[in-house]
C-alpha cells in the first residue's frame, strides 16, 4: 500500500508537493529538489510535460525518487497518448513501482515549446482512470486478461474556486464516480470559497488535498489571477504584496496562513513551489502542522 493512499486512510494531514523531470538527462536537480521536499511530503508529484513543455518521461523520475525512498505520485496526462500507450506506461509504471497515480487532461500545446505539436485525446481524465481501475481489475480495456495486476491509488485534479461552481460541481462529481480516490486542487487563495464549494459535495467525498502556490511578487499574483482559469486571488492578499519590501517572504507567510485555515478543512496539502522548493519547509514550519 502506497503510504500517501495510509496517511489519508488514517485520517492524517498530509503534505504533498511537485519537482518536473529534466530537459534532458541529468536528474541531478530533480532528484535535489525532490530530497528536499522529501523532508516534509509525504508523496511527491512529478509532473508529465506541464505546460505543454517537453520533458524527460516522468516515470523514470519516479524510479529513481523510490530507489531513494522518496513516495511518487505519476502523472499522466490525455494530451500526448492514445489508449494503448497510456494502458502500456501505466502497466510500466506499476512493474517499477509507481502506485500512486494523478488523471490529467493535459495543457494545450499552443502554451508550450512545440505548439505544432498533434494533440491526442483518445481518452478523457475520467476515462483515464477507469483505465487504471480497469487494469487494477485484472484486465486491459479490451477486457484481456493480465498477466499480474497493478496496485493503483488514483488521483484526480479539482478547480474548487472556479467561478463556474456549478460546472466544476458537476465535472467534480463526475470524477468522483469514475473512480477518484483522492482529489489535488489548483491554487486556493481564498479559504472560505474553498469550503463553500466543498460543503456541496457528497458527504463521503474522498480526500482532498489543497493547492498552495508560493507567490513571490504582486507581478506574479496579477498574472496568475489574469491568465490562469480557476485562480481567484483576493485583493487583500495583492495589496500585501504590493506594499511589502520582502515579496518573496510576504509570499511564504500567507502560503504557511493559507496552510494553517486549510487544516480542518481539507485532508492536506499540495505545495506547488514553482522554482521556490526551498521555501516549502519554512511554509510547513510556520504553519506549525507537523
Amino acid at each position: 500500500m502506497s503510504l500517501l493512499r495510509e496517511r489519508l486512510k488514517q485520517g492524517a494531514f498530509v503534505v504533498t508537493s511537485e519537482v518536473a523531470p529534466p530537459k534532458g538527462t541529468d536528474i541531478s536537480e530533480s532528484l535535489r529538489e525532490a530530497e528536499i521536499l522529501a523532508k516534509v511530503a509525504t508523496a511527491i508529484n512529478v509532473t508529465d510535460n506541464q505546460s505543454a513543455v517537453m520533458r524527460a518521461d516522468p516515470v523514470a523520475l519516479c524510479r529513481k525518487m523510490l530507489d531513494k525512498n522518496i513516495e511518487p505520485i505519476y502523472q499522466i496526462v490525455c494530451r500526448d497518448k492514445n489508449r494503448l500507450a497510456i494502458q502500456s506506461s501505466l502497466l510500466g509504471a506499476a512493474i517499477l513501482g509507481v502506485e500512486n497515480l494523478l488523471s490529467l487532461t493535459g495543457d494545450p500545446p499552443q502554451c508550450g515549446d512545440h505548439p505544432e505539436t498533434k494533440v491526442v485525446f483518445d481518452l478523457d481524465s475520467i476515462k483515464l482512470m477507469d483505465a487504471a481501475r480497469t487494469l487494477r481489475s485484472g484486465k486491459d480495456m479490451a477486457g484481456k486478461p493480465l498477466k499480474g495486476t497493478p496496485s493503483f491509488f488514483i488521483g484526480a485534479a479539482m478547480t474548487p474556486t472556479n467561478d463556474n461552481t456549478e460546472q466544476e460541481l458537476s465535472k467534480t462529481k463526475a470524477k468522483i464516480a469514475g473512480g477518484a480516490e483522492f482529489f489535488q486542487t489548483q491554487a486556493v487563495f481564498d479559504v472560505a470559497k474553498f469550503n463553500r464549494f466543498v460543503q456541496l459535495l457528497p458527504a463521503d467525498h474522498p480526500p482532498i488535498i489543497a493547492g498552495i502556490i508560493v507567490l513571490k511578487s504582486v507581478k506574479m499574483a496579477e498574472y496568475m489571477a489574469k491568465n490562469i482559469p480557476g485562480i481567484f486571488i483576493p485583493q487583500p492578499l495583492m495589496e500585501r504584496l504590493k506594499n511589502t519590501g520582502d515579496p518573496l517572504g510576504e509570499g511564504i507567510e500567507i502560503a504557511s496562513e493559507l496552510v494553517s485555515q486549510l487544516k480542518g478543512l481539507a485532508q492536506g496539502v499540495h505545495i506547488m513551489p514553482i522554482g521556490q522548493v526551498d521555501a516549502v519547509i519554512p511554509i510547513i514550519q510556520k504553519a506549525a502542522i507537523i
